[in-house]
């Protein structure tokens, strides 16, 4: 819905601070009786992985006032906290990171007043979750290697990725690491192999910090 998408644009100019933060954040205010619950994630491919996975079980986020919003990086969830959670809209969030950053989503939670000594259990009832290592590897491991080769044959990749493995540096590195730094070899290719690895994805296979996230909205 285009409401949610003008949201998630003002929220982030809010977020992000300076010139054109305070009419933002009026703007934001002004569409949040729109939206029932704020998705914080990392980063793009997240979204996209997230927005498919709901349309393969019939649900359309946005039009359930779900506004999934991007970061940008783990380390401005505390900007986000402060301008969606309780210092600023006071909506209900849930969220999505890499385990490399979970301390800095427990710190920035704990400090806006969603909890106290939280562990991961206590994250997951927020309905915050994390990926071990990222997303990437979640579907590589849910996929397995010969159905991610399946899907980037499927997305015309093939030559490139074979280039890509010749290259020195990855020839003696196991094939799930191959494949996930293939992804992020060029702007915009996690989040084409997000909306793909998802597409290709058996429901029964999904990750668990995917699965749960979905579930709990």
């Amino acid at each position: 819905m285009d409401e949610l998408r003008r949201f998630g644009r003002a929220v982030a100019v809010w977020a992000a601070g300076g010139a054109g933060a305070a009419d933002a954040a009026a703007q934001a205010r002004e569409l949040a009786g729109g939206v029932r619950t704020i998705v914080l994630v990392e980063g793009a491919s997240d979204q996209v992985a997230l927005d498919v996975l709901a349309t393969r079980h019939g649900r359309d986020l946005a039009a359930e006032g779900i506004a999934v919003v991007p970061l940008g990086g783990a380390t401005n969830i505390g900007h986000y906290l402060d301008v969606c959670g309780p210092p600023g809209l006071g909506l209900p969030l849930a969220g999505l990171c890499d385990v490399g950053e979970e301390r800095h989503f427990r710190r920035h939670l704990e400090r806006v007043g969603l909890g106290s000594g939280l562990t991961r259990a206590g994250l997951e009832t927020l309905g915050f979750h994390i990926c071990v290592a990222d997303l990437e590897d979640e579907l590589i491991r849910a996929l397995g290697p010969e159905g991610v080769r399946e899907v980037i044959d499927a997305q015309g990749e093939t030559r490139p990725f074979q280039t890509f493995l010749s290259q020195p540096a990855q020839r003696e590195r196991p094939v799930e690491h191959q494949l996930r730094r293939f992804m992020g070899t060029h702007s915009g290719r996690k989040a084409l192999y997000a909306r793909a690895l998802v597409a290709h994805l058996d429901l029964a296979r999904v990750p668990r910090p995917l699965e749960r996230l979905l579930t709990h909205l």
